[in-house]
């Protein structure tokens, strides 16, 4: 889509989101969304399912749509769209992994890139309605991605190496990425990690030049869902706005923060989700883009 900015024509990028719609719950692609357009990119959803709440909640609703997504894709595919970036987060069965694998295959080319939350894990137990075997196919997908963003449960569970805990060292999280390299990732980051006494962030591997990088902010005293995927919302749209991949996900964790930091703040939040929405002003500040 061209688009005129002081005289000068640019494209608005594109990406594609494949992960489920929680109605209630202001996470997966009810995060996504809102998020990744507000930092002006276009957003093109492919729901995997939609569930009346997250799995926090009792009794949710669950409509699975695995049969939609062959026809969605080969749509797009006779329309010939392109995507910039193709984001995937929640999958709620292995026949959705094998179908976004392909989604892979049809829709990869030599300048966009694959982003893999393998969001299916957290706190050392596998989501409600996931069996352990699922991290095994999970780790199959994210061999085909760019760019992987696990939390400490799932990266454990993918290598079936032991479970460090929430508060694992940092050379625990290290060896881990050592683990996760192997998949193939140009980029393998583990968030939600305590990267120095106080502070809370990510560590990540550069499999090209084999380093390490990392970086936190202030902890603060709260658990929240969706938080992951606020963080990797942010950082997909961030990388789409040209920032380098650090730049990006030093991005996600500041505003992923100011979320967490706003919620905890706020004696009238919800106790399911973060008040990212009221951070929006600021996530545009922290990619040069004014709101007049």
């Amino acid at each position: 889509m061209s688009q005129f900015c002081d005289g000068m024509e640019f494209i608005m990028k594109r990406i594609m989101s494949i992960q489920d719609i929680s109605c209630l719950g202001k996470c997966s692609l009810t995060a996504a969304l809102p998020i990744i357009s507000a930092m002006g990119i276009e957003t093109s959803i492919v729901p995997t399912a939609v569930l009346s709440t997250h799995t926090q909640f009792d009794d949710f609703t669950f409509r699975d749509l695995t049969d939609d997504l062959i026809p969605i894709k080969e749509h797009w595919v006779k329309e010939k769209f392109l995507f910039d970036a193709i984001y995937t987060g929640y999958l709620g069965c292995e026949r959705q992994i094998d179908i976004v694998s392909d989604f892979f295959d049809t829709f990869k080319n030599n300048e966009n890139h694959i982003i893999v939350d393998p969001a299916m894990a957290d706190n050392g137990k596998m989501y409600t309605g996931f069996k352990p075997d699922f991290a095994l196919k999970m780790a199959s997908l994210c061999k085909k991605a760019d760019i992987i963003l696990p939390n400490i449960t799932e990266a454990s569970f993918m290598l079936q190496t032991r479970y460090p805990g929430e508060n694992a060292s940092v050379d625990e999280i290290k060896n881990l990425l050592i683990g996760l390299a192997e998949f193939g990732s140009k980029i393998s980051v583990i968030t939600g990690v305590k990267t120095a006494p106080g502070h809370f962030g990510f560590i990540g591997y550069d499999t090209q030049s084999k380093t390490f990088f990392s970086y936190g902010t202030k902890e603060v005293p709260m658990k929240s869902h969706g938080t992951g995927d606020v963080f990797a919302s942010t950082f997909t749209g961030a990388l789409m706005n040209d920032f380098p991949v650090f730049d990006a996900l030093k991005i996600a964790a500041d505003f992923t923060y100011a979320c967490i930091k706003n919620t905890y703040q706020d004696k009238t939040a919800v106790n399911y989700a973060v008040n990212f929405e009221a951070e929006i002003p600021l996530l545009l500040k922290l990619i040069h883009k004014s709101i007049d």
